[in-house]
């Protein structure tokens, strides 16, 4: 299993506890809204999810251009790259304390 898959899998687990119905196998190019039959609620759901289980935050503007499952594994993907980068060269920008 290559690492997007895992990814998709992961995504695919996110996105039936949001949703609390079996997709099944999805294809990448599925559309968010029309193919999975998101709303504007759901999606927000589905990211929020995302962010707490990669640790990561997706910005709106990146998310204004995330229109079919394959764009999400891909933004995900980027910012998971960037992370280890920057954990791998040492480079840390100000840390969050938040709870």
């Amino acid at each position: 299993m290559t690492d997007r898959d895992a990814l998709r899998a992961t995504l695919l687990q996110l996105l039936e506890e949001e949703m609390g119905e079996d997709y099944g196998p999805i294809d990448e190019r599925a559309d968010l809204r029309e193919g999975l039959g998101l709303d504007s609620v759901d999606v927000v759901g589905l990211i929020m999810r995302v962010e707490r289980q990669f640790r990561i935050r997706l910005a709106m503007e990146e998310l204004m251009e995330v229109k079919q499952l394959a764009q999400l594994l891909d933004l995900v993907e980027e910012k998971l790259q960037a992370r280890a980068h920057e954990s791998s060269s040492g480079a840390r920008g100000p840390q969050s304390h938040a709870a």
